[in-house]
């Protein structure tokens, strides 16, 4: 075990001293212009802030609908519109990539990508154009592939890549038919002519691994990589065991990247490894998962670095594209970089040399009673600002909106649950987790003033139950059948959710029970691989399981127990064990959160005192504010706000409300109520003197976003549209 010292202390000094030097130091004082929106959360740094006024305080109230623009179907969008020249580009027309015009929502031209695709860079876009303005391209990832378009006619860019695309399941150091899932769904950053981009791994034991990417988005050829989990010879190889590089996914970049143009620094928000909750394959501090990385936008290299957790269980990842600002701390301006994630911490580093700006204690955490489970002993704690999100949960805490026997069922389970708080190892007996594991900040959830050094974060208050299993059915003898291959296939990926009957619980989780007679094999393949609604993708099996699966469904009695010469639990080593866990979250019957409100918050931070100015609920339950309770926040959030020099602060939630935050008191002093709920974040802009904000409102307006057993998720259809404000013409 390396001491704490060399994973966040000397190490990141000694590159901190190398690494100033290139890099000069930013125009103290000096104002950035925030006045366009040409990048995903407005400009490169992803801080989510507009210097535009002319919307403000004193007139926000007169705000109407200037244009409205239909998706055309029924799907589901979080999209961040960007504009350039007076052009909006949207998704929309079954996920296709729109220009419509930003003045009035008129439509210019439609790219239709594959409809039936279902990887696809969603929440935003990349643009790109050449120093004399006479190249522009859109880029975007789709079904693993990187490709271009030209942002004046929708048109491919043949020349890119290979015949207009770039693979991105190579270069990762496996094979790349192995690898289903490695585009993130949010885009890159682009830095003179490359594009970085990060990945989303699937939450799976050899899962892919989540390395740092940059190509030339002329060319589309890979100028660097960065290895979250090094490679021999590589800082931080000996956190994990020998070539683990090879077997071990995640330590990926999926929630945005923020750029430094002026210092070409690129800060990187790395998540937890894989598997989520048990890592006994991965002994070790396991750098470079859970970190904050300081990269040089143009080698590759690192400058510096800061992990969150150790040894991730929790699935606690750094969930936020990191906010640069500007703050006052101890009399001089500094320029710092903050990170807010799932465990409720905002974090704040000197941007160049990484150093906190208030001490950060290593604190004891409970230690895991798991087979072959090494927990790090010790844990960070940021001793400034206080925590946005709550950090423990009793019987105590439960919801009052709920019936009594159901209260009753959750007191009686969380009676009999492993609860010590922050960082409670799982293990085989029920375990809280606060904040959950879909708790806390999540992308786009937060927005900067980065000129008065103060930040905004939304974040959501969800406990989750979590309880290992071990299906020793994955132990299959040479010489078994394809169906008794196929029942352990199912036993480590399906048996949780569809039970080991194959019943399932319908219409929540529909029966597996002669599927053939329903799916085809070809049918069966696709849902398995690329998810369908709720169920997510299981990209990573293999041909040769997803043949043995499809023949134990068809005769899952060839597959009996007796027949089985699996090994037993206790002949499996540590390092090969398979246990899984759900992710637990904790909904009652109604859909919502288990916990007491507010399930929603907003809370603004004073990064120049590390305090806080004030939070608030953010958002309502219709079916409760009807009640007359109003407080409680909306529900399951996937907002994020866009503060404006205005002094007001734009955001929308799932009551299909889109709301004006005074940013100086929390007080809403401007709502509207749209066709349907929001996800994603507001874009903020300008043209030809008219300054607009215009809203994705194109989600599920339910407190069912979870299919849960006799209560499944809402499948209405969706009047999506991107819908405009701007103060009425002439006033």
């Amino acid at each position: 075990m390396k001491p704490l010292l060399s994973l966040n202390g000397f190490i990141l000094s000694a590159l901190a001293v190398l690494a100033c030097a290139p890099y000069p130091a930013a125009a103290q004082g000096k104002t950035k212009t925030y006045t366009s929106w040409t990048n995903y959360g407005g400009t490169p740094d992803a801080s989510q802030y507009s210097s535009l006024d002319h919307i403000n305080r004193s007139n926000v109230s007169r705000l109407a609908v200037a244009w409205k623009y239909s998706t055309s179907d029924e799907f589901k969008y979080a999209f961040n519109p960007i504009v350039v020249d007076g052009v909006m580009y949207v998704l929309a027309k079954q996920n296709s990539i729109v220009a419509i015009d930003a003045t009035n929502g008129r439509e210019l031209w439609v790219h239709p990508t594959d409809p039936q695709g279902r990887l696809l860079t969603s929440r935003g876009i990349n643009y790109w154009e050449s120093a004399d303005r006479s190249d522009r391209r859109l880029l975007f990832s789709m079904n693993n592939f990187l490709q271009e378009i030209d942002a004046r006619t929708g048109k491919p860019i043949s020349q890119f890549g290979n015949n207009g695309l770039v693979d991105l399941r190579t270069d990762l150091g496996r094979d790349p038919k192995s690898l289903k899932l490695v585009q993130s769904s949010t885009p890159g950053r682009v830095f003179e002519n490359l594009i970085i981009l990060g990945s989303a791994t699937n939450e799976e034991y050899e899962s892919g691994p989540g390395d740092i990417r940059a190509y030339d988005v002329l060319t589309g050829r890979l100028v660097w990589i960065f290895h979250t989990i090094p490679h021999p010879g590589e800082f931080g190889y000996d956190t994990w065991p020998k070539d683990a590089w090879k077997t071990v996914g995640g330590a990926n970049a999926w929630s945005g990247l923020s750029l430094d143009e002026q210092r070409g620094i690129v800060f990187v928000p790395t998540a937890s490894p894989k598997y989520n909750f048990y890592g006994a394959n991965r002994t070790g501090a396991n750098l470079f998962g859970n970190c904050l990385l300081a990269i040089d936008a143009r080698t590759g290299k690192l400058i510096w670095h800061y992990q969150m957790v150790h040894h991730d269980i929790w699935d606690y990842d750094n969930s936020t594209a990191p906010a640069l600002l500007t703050v006052r701390h101890n009399g001089k301006l500094v320029d710092v970089v903050a990170e807010a994630n799932k465990e409720g911490f905002v974090w704040v580093f000197n941007r160049e040399t990484g150093e906190p700006l208030w001490p950060i204690e290593e604190r004891a955490v409970p230690r895991s009673d798991m087979p072959g489970e090494v927990t790090w002993p010790t844990q960070p704690f940021p001793s400034s600002p206080p925590p946005f999100g709550r950090q423990s949960f009793t019987e105590k805490d439960l919801s009052p909106f709920m019936p009594s026997e159901e209260r009753e069922l959750f007191r009686q389970e969380m009676q009999g649950a492993r609860n010590q708080g922050l960082f409670t190892p799982p293990s085989t007996q029920n375990t809280v987790e606060m904040p959950g594991n879909n708790g806390g900040a999540n992308f786009g959830g937060v927005a900067a003033d980065p000129e008065h050094g103060l930040l905004y974060v939304v974040s959501k208050d969800l406990p989750a139950m979590l309880k290992l299993e071990l299906n020793s059915s994955e132990q299959v003898a040479t010489g078994s059948s394809p169906e008794q291959h196929g029942r352990a296939v199912f036993a480590a990926n399906c048996r949780l959710c569809h039970g080991a009957d194959l019943k399932g619980q319908p219409p929540a989780i529909p029966s597996l029970v002669d599927v053939g007679s329903r799916l085809t094999p070809k049918e069966i393949r696709s849902i398995v691989t690329q998810g369908n609604g709720p169920m997510p993708a299981f990209s990573k099996l293999s041909d040769a399981e997803l043949d043995s699966l499809l023949a134990y469904l068809a005769n899952p009695g060839r597959a009996s127990a007796a027949a089985d010469t699996k090994a037993t639990v206790d002949s499996v080593a540590p390092e090969n064990a398979r246990y899984r866990s759900g992710f637990g979250f904790m909904f009652t019957s109604s859909g919502l959160p288990a916990i007491a409100p507010p399930w929603t918050s907003m809370t603004a931070y004073d990064l120049n005192s590390g305090t806080i100015r004030w939070k608030i609920p953010l958002g309502e339950v219709p079916e409760l504010a009807a009640q007359g309770f109003k407080d409680t926040g909306s529900h399951f959030p996937k907002t994020g706000p866009v503060a404006t020099a205005g002094g007001l602060i734009f955001t929308g939630t799932r009551d299909r409300k889109v709301r004006a935050i005074d940013a100086q008191t929390g007080k809403v002093i401007w709502e509207m109520t749209l066709d349907a709920a929001l996800e994603g974040m507001p874009a903020v802009y300008e043209v030809n003197g008219r300054e607009y904000v215009v809203f994705c409102a194109a989600a599920q307006a339910t407190t069912h976003t979870h299919d849960l057993p006799g209560h499944p998720a809402s499948k209405a259809p969706i009047p999506g549209a991107y819908v405009a404000f701007a103060l009425p013409e002439g006033k």
